[in-house]
């Protein structure tokens, strides 16, 4: 069976997030884009637990379904916890999804863990403790218990993050390392990125969207593709701590990781936007202010890796860089991913695929079978497909910008003509 799956999401309790993150959305949104398994996210959170109990109902396998829907769409028991603790007299900060397959597992951690913290405060909840006690905490409830470090590169809080006060995954976990078999990209790098250090050779690549609203140009914007046996968390498990052939992941989606807030170093404030190669030539030393830059993603991967930028791991799951197809749309028609009129093409386009991840892996005769959408978004469409696009990568907060149109010329009448 393959799954589909978007397993690091939030809640409208998290901060910055969408009044409409509610589990309905979830399942609904996620039906139109083409996901079957999802994060409930936020589980320690004493409101959204609460939901969680009273409008999920278990399969009997570790996964849960929404009361009452006919929808094949799966959920499992997930949170991100912030670590912020100080080691070896170096602070360190680090983000992380814990998965349980069971409502009493849940319970049992949500009360060990609140000590440390204050649940109540937000749907991703900051701890005072070392991650290692968390892991141990985890394993003790349960030992099938799943911990994912988040987005492994983002320079505050993560794995590898410029200023998150770890190099390597033994300095971060030492010997409690055996209970990480995944890591997560983030949207700032994607697999390749990640294939270049060997000290991730043994753990699973996965992505996810990471979503703070529930709509399909949020949710699942980065995805993973598992094969798995049955409908169950010991299956997911298996994908990810001993996969084989029924048990395993097929492949990742993908943001274009210069779309991501940290792929460049840079200065938000000044406007300052920097390559490696230009951070170095700086000394990481932003010309304005004369302050250091934030040092992004893509110099820490040059920084650690230890292959080339061209290294290929032929043993890895292969990867596909989207941009949501409302978003696409949107541009041709410039206007807004929610609005009224994308979003009537948006379904004119569902009704020949069925989900949005359908139109993206499979979209064969595409031209001949959207020839009645309009023919600007059709020409947006193959330009997509055809790999010309326009990018300047995020940096410092800021996100990139991934287009399909660089200048306004390109939607002249006699390029329309030209193409059709």
């Amino acid at each position: 069976m393959k799954f589909y799956a978007d397993l690091h999401l939030h809640s409208k309790y998290s901060r910055a997030c969408s009044k409409d993150l509610d589990l309905e959305n979830l399942n609904y949104w996620a039906k139109l884009k083409g996901l079957n398994l999802l994060a409930t996210g936020d589980f320690t959170h004493p409101l959204w637990f609460k939901e969680i109990k009273e409008k999920l109902v278990s399969n009997g396998l570790g996964f849960y379904k929404l009361k009452n829907s006919q929808d094949n769409i799966y959920f499992v028991l997930s949170c991100e916890i912030s670590s912020i603790y100080s080691k070896n007299n170096k602070v360190r900060r680090i983000h992380y999804l814990v998965l349980f397959p069971n409502i009493e597992d849940v319970e049992k951690f949500n009360k060990r863990i609140s000590v440390f913290g204050n649940l109540n405060a937000d749907g991703r909840p900051i701890l005072g403790i070392d991650i290692v006690e968390i892991i141990k905490i985890a394993m003790d409830i349960n030992e099938h218990s799943i911990i994912i470090p988040a987005h492994i590169w983002t320079p505050w809080f993560s794995l590898f993050g410029s200023m998150s006060g770890f190099d390597s995954i033994d300095e971060a976990f030492g010997d409690y390392k055996k209970y990480i078999y995944a890591v997560e990209t983030g949207l700032s790098s994607d697999p390749a990125m990640n294939w270049r250090l060997s000290q991730l050779d043994d753990f699973q690549i996965v992505s996810f969207s990471d979503s703070h609203s529930p709509y399909t140009h949020r949710i699942g914007r980065e995805a993973t593709i598992f094969e798995l046996e049955e409908a169950s968390f010991y299956s997911l498990l298996k994908s990810l701590k001993n996969p084989d052939e029924k048990n395993k992941i097929i492949m990742t989606i993908e943001f274009f990781p210069e779309e991501g807030k940290y792929h460049y170093d840079g200065h938000r404030i000044c406007g300052i936007r920097f390559s490696p190669e230009e951070s170095k030539k700086n000394n990481y030393i932003c010309p304005n202010c004369l302050k250091q830059v934030t040092i992004g993603v893509l110099s820490r991967v040059e920084k650690l890796a230890d292959r080339d930028k061209n290294f290929i791991d032929p043993a890895r799951p292969p990867f596909k860089h989207i941009i949501p197809l409302t978003e696409i749309i949107a541009e041709a028609l410039k206007s807004d991913p929610s609005s009224k009129k994308v979003l009537e093409i948006y379904f004119k386009i569902l009704e020949i695929y069925q989900t949005e991840f359908n139109f993206f892996l499979n979209p064969n005769d595409y031209e001949n079978m959207l020839k009645n959408i309009p023919k600007d978004v059709l020409f947006a469409i193959k330009k997509f497909f055809n790999n010309e696009i326009y990018i300047e990568p995020g940096y410092d907060g800021e996100y990139g910008i991934v287009k399909i149109f660089k200048e306004e010329k390109e939607f002249k009448q006699k390029e329309l003509k030209r193409l059709f």
